[in-house]
């Protein structure tokens, strides 16, 4: 097993966020072109957590990385001002101050990527996260299932972006997957990015419901061909969420397009990352098949409700050798 060193901090990001993606015409004759195999991609992510490894301040920095990375979330049915206000309070001071400053890392302005809520919570949120820089993301187009009627989703996508979201979190139409109707879900896709004008759209596929490894690499394309910022694995309401192979394979058609366009498309698996040691999975994913542009917030999201808090035990067993209890921790 080898030692995989990371820069100590969670940054550098770019600069300046990269240029958004801009889409390109349906590409029926790419989308024939794609092969899955199955056996070959279990293999590779099985692996992956065994061949890799990060220690001491290595892992530190990897995990203040994931932080950075988060979509701190919250979409539930008995959400209200208060809890999203406290949400928000933890994703701009997400990890205790005098861990940050055992760790050495107190000017480093650790927060997380965005705060991730339903349309209603949009005002508390922006509230709340004035003058942190951290963007408000909303889930819209009939979060989860999408099946509302088309022109309701295009409007929730409206509504969210004149309320103030810079974020938006659509799912697509799996029925379109299913059935191989790329030209309905590219243009779908296309209609809500134009919908989203300058707010960001993240596009959510649903990889548990779309029944081959295959339509998850083709719904990836598609989805970016139409012009998705970034693309996003499960909407977190699914029975099987986010996974290391459907991961894979969407990881590697954005570097395909990258390759084949220049156009640079990030990635956020959702849904069943809960620990730490997960969290690091998915940044070594990251590294290994896309290099280090790609351990940015610009580009890379991990959306959690509970991540947070796993992570901060695991920085303060670093420090002290021992776990604390969840309760030691603010609201994560």
């Amino acid at each position: 097993m080898s030692t995989l060193h990371l820069v100590t901090t969670p940054t550098p990001e770019p600069e300046t966020p990269p240029a958004r993606n801009p889409g390109i015409p349906l590409d029926t004759a790419w989308l024939a072109e794609v092969r899955t195999n199955r056996a070959a991609i279990e293999r590779r992510t099985a692996t992956l957590p065994t061949r890799r490894t990060v220690k001491k301040e290595w892992q530190a920095a990897w995990l203040l990385r994931a932080i950075s990375c988060i979509d701190l979330t919250t979409l539930a049915g008995d959400d209200t001002p208060t809890n999203v206000r406290r949400l928000c309070a933890k994703a701009a001071h997400p990890v205790r101050a005098d861990v940050l400053a055992d760790l050495g890392v107190t000017g480093l302005n650790i927060r997380c990527g965005a705060v991730c809520v339903y349309h209603e919570m949009i005002p508390y949120a922006l509230e709340a996260l004035r003058d942190t820089g951290i963007p408000v993301a909303a889930v819209s187009t009939g979060f989860p299932a999408g099946l509302s009627p088309f022109e309701t989703r295009v409007r929730e996508i409206e509504l969210s972006v004149e309320a103030g979201a810079e974020e938006i979190d659509i799912v697509i139409s799996r029925r379109h997957v299913l059935s191989g109707d790329w030209e309905s879900l590219y243009e779908e896709v296309k209609t809500f990015r134009q919908a989203c004008r300058h707010a960001h759209i993240k596009t959510i596929l649903a990889t548990g419901e779309l029944g081959t490894l295959r339509n998850v690499a083709r719904a990836s394309l598609v989805c970016m061909m139409a012009g998705a910022d970034f693309i996003k694995t499960s909407t977190g309401k699914e029975p099987n969420n986010a996974t290391l192979p459907n991961s894979l394979v969407m990881v590697r058609t954005i570097r395909e397009y990258w390759e084949r366009t220049g156009h640079e498309v990030g990635f956020k698996p959702a849904g069943g990352i809960r620990t730490a040691k997960q969290s690091l999975d998915w940044l070594t994913l990251m590294k290994e098949e896309l290099g280090n542009r790609w351990l940015s917030s610009h580009l890379f999201r991990l959306g959690a409700s509970s991540l947070l808090a796993d992570i901060e035990r695991q920085l303060e067993h670093g420090l002290t050798g021992n776990y604390a209890a969840y309760h030691h921790h603010p609201m994560a």
